[in-house]
């Protein structure tokens, strides 16, 4: 399951590739490089939600070993 950074990473892209295209279809250059940037941003962001969540995961695993 997808944790907050995740998500939000996720929806940044989303909205950075819209915002490109948004700005090559009406010749905004601007636009369309603030949405690489959305994207660059929810590339990061994404892939510290990973990196959260695999940590979480080994942790809660470490954990139900010891426990047995």
């Amino acid at each position: 399951m997808w944790n907050k950074d995740e998500a939000r990473g996720k929806v940044d892209k989303a909205k950075g590739k819209i915002k490109e295209k948004a700005g090559e279809l009406n010749n905004d250059e601007k636009l369309r490089n603030e949405g690489i940037a959305d994207q660059a941003a929810g590339n990061v962001e994404e892939a510290f939600g990973k990196g959260r969540r695999k940590v979480g995961e080994a942790v809660k695993d470490i954990g139900n070993k010891i426990g047995r």
